[in-house]
C-alpha cells in the first residue's frame, strides 16, 4: 500500500462508518420506525451528514487526493486503490461544490420527506406532498447548477450520478428506437390481452403464507440469511451496510399475488450482487455495484428472464401450488405461466408487464426532463402524469395515488434513477444472450441448479463491484459495449409467440 494512500485510509473508514449509519437510519426509518419519529429523526440525519460531508472535504484529504492522483503516485498504487481514488474523486467534486449547510438541510428534508410522501400516498393527497417536492426539486437543481460544466444540462449531471456511460443523446437514441418498434407491438398486443385468463392472482391470498413462501424464493435463487434479513415497507428496496449486511424489504397485497412474489425476486436480484462483491471492495467506495444501471440488471435478470420462465418454475411449481391449494390447485403450470406474462394496461410501474414496463419509465424520464428545463412546475406535475399515461398506454389515473405518488423516488431527491431500470432491463437481456451461449440456462432451471447461473454472474460481474462501469463490464464480458437491439428483438419474439401475432 503507497505511504500516501495509507494516510487517506483512515479517513475513508470514518466517512464509510458515518454513511453505514445514515444507511442504518434510513432502514428503519422505511421499516420499523414510528411514524411520528420522522421529524426528530431528520436531525439526526443532518447532523450525520454533515459529519459525513466533513470527513472528506478538509484539507489533509485534498491534499491526499491530489498527491494520489499525481502520476508518480499513481504508479505506486495497486489497481484497487487506484479505483478507489478515482471513485473518491467523484465523490469529492460531487460534495465540494455543495455548501455544507445547504447539504446537512437537504438530508434533513429528503429524512423527513420520504415519509410524508408515505402518508400523502396513503391519504391520495398529492397536495400534501407537493411542498417537499417543491423544496426536493429547488435543491436539485441548484446543486445540479453548482457542477454544470462541458456542455452538460443540469438533469444530465444528475444523469451521471447514477449511470456515468448514458447521457441525453444516449437515452433518447435508446428510447426513440424502443417507442418506434415496441410502441406498436403493445398496442397490437393489447386487442388480445383477454385471450389470456389469470383472474386466479386476484382472488385473496394469506399475507403470512406470502411472506413464508417469498422467503423460499429468495433463498431459492441464493439470498444468504446468515448475511442479509427481510421486512417490509411501502415501497421495496435492498440497502447494504456491506456485503455481509444486505438487507430487502416486500410488500404484500391479499389480492395480488405476483406483487409480492415478483418483488421479492426482484429485490433478490439486488441482493445477490451486493453480496458477491469481493471482500476485498467491500466498505471501500467501490464495494457496491457498477452503477444503477448495471444493479438493475441484475434485479430485472432474475425478474424477467429467470422468474417468468416456464423452466425456472418447472421444479417450483408445485410449492406454491401447497402454499395456495384453494386459489391454485387447478391452475396448471402452463396457465400460470401464461398468466404472469399476460399484458395489460396498467397504471403502476412495479406491476406492469415485461411488454410495457419501459414506457413507464419514458414517461418519467421525459418528465423529469421537463421539470429541469423548467418546462413544468410542480403543481402541473399530475396532469402531465396522466396526459402521459393516456397517450402512451391508453389509460389514465383516478387518483393521485396511483399516479404522480406512486413512486418513492422522488421524495429521497432521486432525479435521474428511473433511466437506470430501463437501461438495466436492457443489458438484461444483452447478458443473457451471452450467457445462453456458455452454458445450458434452460436445464440448470429445469433441475432446480441456480449455482451456475448465480456464479456466472458473480465471477463475471459482482465481484468487480464499481471498479468498471457498465459499458468496461459488457465489454470485457460480452465482447461490446450498450446494445439495445437484445432487449427489443427479445420483447418481439417472446411476445409475439405468446400472443401468435
Amino acid at each position: 500500500m503507497s505511504k500516501t494512500f495509507e494516510k487517506l485510509k483512515p479517513y475513508l473508514d470514518k466517512a464509510m462508518a458515518l454513511q453505514t449509519a445514515r444507511s442504518l437510519f434510513e432502514w428503519d426509518t422505511q421499516t420499523l420506525a414510528p411514524f411520528g419519529a420522522a421529524d426528530n429523526t431528520s436531525k439526526v440525519n443532518g447532523i450525520l451528514s454533515d459529519e459525513y460531508m466533513k470527513s472528506l472535504i478538509n484539507d489533509d484529504v485534498r491534499q491526499l487526493l491530489k498527491k494520489l492522483q499525481e502520476e508518480q503516485e499513481q504508479a505506486e498504487l495497486s489497481d484497487l486503490e487506484k479505483a478507489i481514488i478515482k471513485e473518491l474523486a467523484k465523490s469529492y467534486e460531487q460534495l465540494e461544490s455543495i455548501p455544507p449547510e445547504e447539504y446537512k438541510e437537504y438530508n434533513e428534508l429528503t429524512s423527513i420527506s420520504s415519509r410524508k410522501w408515505a402518508k400523502a400516498k396513503k391519504d391520495n393527497s398529492y397536495s400534501d406532498f407537493a411542498p417537499y417536492l417543491q423544496k426536493i426539486i429547488d435543491f436539485k437543481k441548484k446543486f445540479a447548477s453548482y457542477r454544470v460544466k462541458d456542455g452538460k444540462t443540469p438533469y444530465e449531471v444528475l444523469l451521471g450520478d447514477y449511470e456515468e456511460c448514458f447521457m441525453i443523446k444516449d437515452l433518447d437514441a435508446f428510447f426513440d428506437k424502443f417507442k418506434a418498434e415496441i410502441i406498436p407491438l403493445v398496442k397490437e398486443v393489447y386487442k388480445k390481452t383477454d385471450t389470456i385468463d389469470k383472474s386466479y392472482n386476484s382472488l385473496n391470498y394469506d399475507i403470512e403464507k406470502q411472506k413464508e413462501f417469498c422467503k423460499y424464493l429468495s433463498g431459492y435463487l441464493g439470498f444468504d440469511f446468515n448475511r442479509g434479513v427481510i421486512a417490509e415497507s411501502e415501497h421495496p428496496f435492498t440497502l447494504q451496510l456491506h456485503n455481509h449486511d444486505v438487507r430487502i424489504t416486500g410488500r404484500y397485497l391479499e389480492n395480488n399475488l405476483e406483487s409480492s412474489i415478483f418483488s421479492a425476486i426482484h429485490e433478490t436480484g439486488h441482493a445477490l450482487y451486493e453480496m458477491n462483491i469481493d471482500d476485498s471492495l467491500t466498505q471501500t467506495p467501490v464495494g457496491t455495484g457498477a452503477s444503477m444501471g448495471m444493479h438493475e440488471s441484475q434485479s430485472r435478470f432474475f425478474e424477467n428472464l429467470i422468474g417468468r420462465s416456464y423452466d425456472f418454475w418447472e421444479p417450483i411449481y408445485e410449492k406454491l401450488v401447497e402454499a395456495f391449494p384453494e386459489n391454485l390447485q387447478n391452475i396448471p403450470l402452463e396457465k400460470f405461466i401464461k398468466g404472469i406474462n399476460k399484458v395489460s394496461p396498467c397504471l403502476i410501474r412495479t406491476e406492469a408487464d415485461e411488454l410495457s414496463y419501459c414506457i413507464h419509465i419514458i414517461i418519467r424520464y421525459e418528465i423529469e426532463k421537463m421539470i429541469f428545463n423548467n418546462e413544468v412546475t410542480v403543481d402541473d406535475l399530475p396532469k402531465v402524469w396522466n396526459q402521459k399515461y393516456q397517450d402512451y398506454l391508453g389509460i389514465a389515473p383516478t387518483n393521485d395515488s396511483e399516479g404522480i405518488l406512486q413512486d418513492i423516488h422522488w421524495s429521497f431527491g432521486e432525479f435521474g434513477y428511473f433511466p437506470s431500470y430501463a437501461i438495466g432491463t436492457a443489458v438484461a437481456s444483452q447478458i443473457y444472450e451471452y450467457m445462453k451461449e456458455k452454458m445450458p440456462v434452460s436445464e440448470y432451471l429445469r433441475q432446480g441448479n441456480i449455482t451456475p447461473i448465480r456464479e456466472f454472474l458473480r465471477d463475471n460481474i459482482h465481484k468487480y463491484g464499481a471498479t468498471k462501469n457498465t459499458n468496461e463490464i459488457l465489454k470485457d464480458l460480452c465482447g461490446e459495449e450498450f446494445k439495445p437491439d437484445y432487449y427489443i428483438n427479445y420483447l418481439k419474439e417472446k411476445y409475439s409467440r405468446l400472443y401468435e401475432l
